[in-house]
């Protein structure tokens, strides 16, 4: 048996590809850094996906209209000040919040999911899962909404940033479908459809 606290060593700082357990691997990675404007992060575990899960099903199972979620990642910034880091988080959201268009200052409406928009600073995204882990769900679908802001930040406000901030919550909104096994990709393309409405 290892002796020890138990506790993996890890680096203090990694890059975008390592934050929150390598969830931005790939073409994700340089997209993040590109919207945040740092390549330096402070090192977090990678069990944001558990916590997502979990609250997502607790608040489906409480059978209220909307519960609170969790932060899927929150990739902090080397030397980075309270609230520059960015944040990836999901909800369970209520009926009538698809049915509010009201966007903040500067955001626009995109057509992928049942709503979605951009804004300089993010992106939200709104679907509905049903799944074999959600009792009862084929008649009644987890509601839930994703949000993506790139926290502190003084990239571009330009259609290609807009849509880098929706690329990276459509891609992990796709790994939360895969966790939930959300029928039909919870109605998600595979691929973002990045078109105002």
């Amino acid at each position: 048996m290892a002796c020890g606290s138990g506790e993996e060593e890890h680096p203090q700082f990694v890059g975008a590809d390592e934050v929150c357990g390598g969830l931005f691997a790939g073409p994700l990675a340089e997209m993040l850094e590109r919207v945040t404007g740092k390549t330096v992060f402070a090192w977090a575990n990678g069990n944001g996906m558990e916590k997502v899960v979990a609250a997502l099903k607790k608040g489906y199972e409480s059978g209220r209209s909307w519960a609170g979620g969790a932060h899927l990642c929150e990739p902090d910034p080397k030397g980075g000040g309270l609230g520059d880091e960015a944040g990836i988080s999901f909800s369970m959201y209520a009926p009538q919040d698809v049915e509010d268009e009201r966007l903040p200052a500067g955001g626009e409406l995109y057509t992928m999911g049942l709503q979605s928009s951009v804004r300089r600073g993010g992106a939200s995204l709104y679907f509905e899962c049903v799944s074999p882990q959600l009792d009862g769900s084929d008649q009644t679908p987890l509601r839930i909404q994703g949000g993506f802001g790139r926290g502190k930040s003084d990239a571009p406000d330009t259609r290609e940033y807009r849509n880098m901030n929706m690329q990276i919550l459509h891609a992990m909104t796709l790994k939360l479908v895969k966790e939930l096994d959300c029928a039909n990709n919870g109605g998600l393309p595979k691929s973002p459809v990045l078109t105002p409405k």
